[in-house]
């Protein structure tokens, strides 16, 4: 079928003609896919994180068929601001910080890292392998490497084994100074910058086996009771759907050789559904040491 266009105006105009048997169709407008945010705290330094997690994000982005953005920050509190605020949608984040969360905007805990069969990890005691230290007690006037101001394992589970000294960090040690994460509090020890630090036991059997020469530079003099592993939350509000999806996702990991060898770079065998419940301990340290800055 041909319509006959004519021009309008003064005069005679060629004719045009449009065939409707040979149209295409208009283009599509590209539409931008919200990626995915994902936060973690750091417990390792940021280098670290984006070269162990890579391998995750890219897992995830490709099952969700959407880009995966990596969000970090310099403190654990900011990371929980970020979750509050919606900045990210789903964020490893440290124990302490996962209670501080839930008490103070309802975080949601999605998933858990199973390590070895267990879903606990500890505080290590560590200190140069050539210290003559044997616990606590030993590193009193010496310089203390801790991690994050509200880390249970870098900072309030150390300052606990101080109290029971009847002293504060302040007193005890000659100098404390702070390295946000946990890596670099290993490499501080193992350097000679610190006489001692408390650090993830996670994280350290990891640096371990990701360079064995700092076995030949530190050791584990003193192992705390296990808490409750630090977790995979998100923020009450994200939509229910995203929230079933996420968790499906992760729990299924480790059914897909993908998945598994996404786990095997940061660590983990497999990710399993964590009670509340399982924090208790954590929650009673953190009465008996209030983190600074948390009301």
């Amino acid at each position: 079928m041909l319509f006959l266009l004519t021009a309008c105006g003064s005069g005679a105009q060629p004719a045009a003609t449009v065939s409707l048997s040979n149209l295409s169709p208009l283009p599509t407008p590209a539409l931008d896919v919200v990626p995915l945010r994902v936060a973690v705290a750091a417990v390792i330094s940021p280098k670290g994180t984006v070269e162990s997690y890579a391998p995750l994000l890219d897992y995830l982005g490709q099952k969700l068929n959407r880009p995966v953005e990596l969000v970090q920050r310099r403190t654990y509190m900011e990371v929980n601001d970020l979750i509050e605020q919606g900045g990210v949608d789903l964020a490893f984040v440290c124990t302490s910080a996962y209670i501080v969360g839930d008490e103070d905007f309802g975080m949601e805990l999605l998933a858990a890292p199973q390590v070895k069969g267990e879903t606990v990890y500890h505080a290590y005691l560590i200190v140069p392998a050539n210290s003559q230290a044997r616990d606590m007690a030993d590193l009193k006037d010496k310089v203390f490497a801790f991690t994050d101001p509200i880390s249970l394992t870098g900072r309030a589970y150390p300052t606990a084994l101080v109290q029971q000294l009847g002293a504060t960090p302040e007193t005890f040690f000659s100098r404390t100074f702070f390295t946000y994460s946990h890596d670099e509090a290993i490499y501080a020890v193992a350097n000679g910058l610190a006489d001692g630090a408390s650090v993830d036991s996670l994280v350290f059997d990891y640096a371990l086996s990701r360079d064995p020469s700092l076995a030949q530079k530190v050791k584990v003099i003193h192992q705390s009771p296990p808490f409750g592993i630090p977790p995979v939350v998100v923020n009450p509000n994200l939509r229910p759907q995203v929230k079933a999806d996420l968790q499906a996702l992760l729990l299924g990991m480790n059914q897909d050789p993908a998945g598994q060898a996404a786990l095997s770079a940061i660590g983990i065998e497999r990710f399993v559904t964590l009670d509340d419940s399982a924090y208790v301990t954590a929650r009673l340290l953190i009465q008996e040491v209030p983190l600074p800055g948390v009301p």
